[in-house]
């Protein structure tokens, strides 16, 4: 969710609830304009909910972003499983790549890395995602 709001409103919140949001939002891009429309979903709510409820966001999404915690190994950990479980629900529909990119965020707090830069970069390549590690703080 930092994240989220950081890139719609160029500011920084830093606590959230669990809570689910979808956003709107305009931006230009190349000289046209997009419509993003961004589904946050916080972690702990996806691992609670039927797999129904996940394979809804799916389908409603064009392209994802993954974000996990520089800090936090278990939210690296799942990636695999969700970029699976989103690969086979949107390309098992059509031949098209989905677009799926890795986000390491927190990365201000690299006193408290437990995920390397490498480690995100390898699980991308090998997963055929994007890779970026940002901080949602700076």
């Amino acid at each position: 969710a930092a994240l989220t709001v950081r890139f719609l409103t160029r500011r920084f919140i830093g606590e959230y609830g669990d809570m689910e949001f979808i956003y709107s939002h305009n931006l230009t891009v190349d000289g046209r304009e997009i419509l993003f429309h961004i589904w946050d979903v916080p972690s702990s709510q996806e691992q609670a909910e039927e797999g129904s409820s996940e394979e809804k966001r799916i389908q409603w999404a064009d392209c994802f972003v993954l974000v996990y915690s520089i800090c936090d190994r278990a939210s690296f950990n799942i990636l695999p499983l969700k970029i699976q479980f989103i690969k086979a629900a949107k390309e098992g529909q059509s031949q098209e790549k989905v677009p799926i990119v890795i986000v390491g965020n927190k990365r201000d707090l690299h006193h408290q890395r437990v995920v390397s830069s490498e480690e995100g970069r390898l699980l991308a390549l090998s997963l055929d995602c994007g890779f970026y590690e940002v901080s949602a703080a700076e």
